[in-house]
Order: C-alpha cells, then sequence, then structure tokens
C-alpha cells in the first residue's frame, strides 16, 4: 500500500502537512518512529525509577508483556495508559506530550493525515458506496470490515483497527459538537458485512446516531436513475480557520486536497448527491423498512 498526499500550490487556501511515508499495511509501528520515541521514553523513566517491567505493570493495571511492547514499540499504548505512566514515573509531562502523535499512529498511515482533519474539523460531510462510514460503524461491523481486507491482517492488527475506529466515534461527544453530513449508497445499508445479525446492530446504530441534532443521515436509494457518486466515496472536512479540505481514498491509497478548484468540484458533486437522496427525516424511515426485511 503507498500513500499520496497531493501537496497544496500557490492557489491552495491552505497548507495540509504531508503524511507519513508510504508504507505497507503490517503492523502499528511499521514505519511508525513515534512508537519507537514513546517506548525509548518510557523505558528511561521506568530505569531511572529502579522500577521492574512486572512490578510497573501491576501499577499501571498492564502485564509486563504489555510493557515490554510499548516499550518496543510494538503496539500502540492507550491515552489512560500514558497518563498513569507518566505520573507514576515522575515524567513531569515528557510522555503526556506524546499522546496525540502516539494515538495518531494507531491509524493505518494512508489514513493519518485524514484522522487529524477529521478530529479538529467543525463540520464533516462524508459519502460512501460500498460500507457504512467509519464515525457510523459498529464494532462488530467494524470488526468483519477489518477481517474481509487482502492481504489479512494479523488478530492483533484488527483489534487495534476496531479501536482506532470506534475512538474517531468521541467526535460526536465533543462541544461544540461538529455537524455532520453523511449520504450513503443503499447498496453498502443492504451489503450483509459479517452477517445479517450483525447488519441488524448495525443499522439500528444509523438509526441511534441519526437522531442527534448535529447529524444529518441521506440514503440514496438504489432506484434512483441518477447518482453523482459513481467515482467513488468521498470526504470533506471544514477546519477551525474556515477552510475546507477533501479527502478521496481508494484502495488505501489517499489523497488530501486543499486546491480550491479540487474541492470545489467535490462540493459541486457533494450538493447534487444530497439533492439525489431521501432526506434526512426520509431517510431514517428508509433504514428501519431495511431493518424490517434483514
Amino acid at each position: 500500500m503507498s500513500e499520496l498526499v497531493k501537496q497544496p500550490d500557490e492557489t491552495a487556501t491552505g497548507p495540509v502537512e504531508p503524511g507519513p511515508a508510504a508504507e505497507s499495511d503490517g503492523p502499528p509501528d511499521s514505519g511508525s518512529g513515534i512508537l519507537r520515541v514513546f517506548g525509548r521514553q518510557l523505558k528511561r523513566f521506568r530505569l531511572r525509577a529502579g522500577i521492574e517491567r512486572p512490578e510497573f505493570g501491576t501499577r499501571t493495571g498492564y502485564s509486563a508483556s504489555t510493557i515490554a511492547a510499548y516499550e518496543q514499540g510494538r503496539r500502540v499504548p492507550p491515552p489512560r495508559f500514558i497518563d498513569v505512566a507518566d505520573e507514576a514515573l515522575d515524567a513531569g509531562g515528557v510522555l503526556q506530550e506524546m499522546k496525540e502523535e502516539v494515538a495518531r499512529a494507531q491509524f493505518p498511515a494512508f489514513f493519518r493525515d485524514a484522522a487529524r482533519l477529521e478530529a479538529e474539523a467543525v463540520a464533516v460531510l462524508a459519502y460512501d458506496a460500498q460500507v457504512v462510514n467509519g464515525l457510523l460503524q459498529t464494532k462488530e461491523y467494524a470488526r468483519a470490515v477489518f477481517a474481509m481486507m487482502r492481504p489479512p491482517l494479523e488478530d492483533e492488527v484488527i483489534e487495534q483497527r476496531v479501536a482506532a475506529r470506534l475512538a474517531r466515534q468521541e467526535i460526536f461527544a465533543r462541544r461544540p459538537s461538529p455537524l455532520t453530513s453523511f449520504v450513503i449508497d443503499e447498496s453498502a445499508l443492504r451489503r450483509p458485512i459479517g452477517g445479517y445479525g450483525v447488519l441488524r446492530g448495525q443499522l439500528e446504530q444509523i438509526l441511534l446516531v441519526g437522531q442527534k441534532r448535529t447529524v444529518e443521515i441521506q440514503v440514496l436509494p438504489l432506484r434512483r436513475e441518477e447518482n453523482a457518486g459513481l467515482a467513488g466515496p468521498f470526504t470533506l472536512f471544514d477546519t477551525q480557520e474556515g477552510r475546507r479540505v477533501a479527502y478521496v481514498e481508494v484502495q488505501n491509497v489517499s489523497q488530501v486536497h486543499t486546491e480550491r478548484h479540487l474541492v470545489r468540484g467535490l462540493e459541486v458533486k457533494y450538493g447534487t448527491l444530497r439533492a439525489q437522496a431521501l432526506t434526512p427525516q426520509e431517510s431514517l424511515a428508509y433504514v428501519e423498512e431495511l431493518l424490517r426485511e434483514s
């Protein structure tokens, strides 16, 4: 898997930092220097405190083998561990300062730019055609999606990716909560990824999230003769600085666009998709019908 990040030219609405170098869709540690840096710092503070791994694991609530994996940069430590470790080792905030970068390492390289944009956005507009958007996925649905990846992912990587995907959904709990708009092709809502039991749970989740005042979900029915999204899914992010940035991904190759003419083209496409789709109210009623059929 490679990563392509479209660099802004002089007409861009603002800079977007380039993402990590191309890397394979392997374990979270592959090509992720921040995990190794964090691990070395963690080990240095632990040795300075004269604490062995088993004892440190007891203090923090993790096994010695897990501590070793963190120190060696083989696993992504959760935010709670970083907070506890910083305090237990009297690190003076050094470990906590790396928390955001460490958290970003849990995503595959091609998605890290989008993850940063999403976490800071004041509005997110997404069109999806093959699978339900990650911000709406249940744990079971997300696990089934990752289990279908080819070449296959290791079980540990799958669980890491699932946890990262669910963590993204904290966007709905932010205050102020960003505005989110989803246009979903009906085919994604009918495809029984993980089985019909998983699909039913996913449809219920969509109905639940769709009740939020800051969320609009629209379904593009298969019976529609027109579909402006045949070229594939994409996402638009509104930044706190008032800029709009586009993200496009296909086959684990991603591009972040800041050039106004490219972003404008996707804005027009999204507006057309919303017009072609059912209204939010009609869409939730439609999802209820799909739920009864599943």
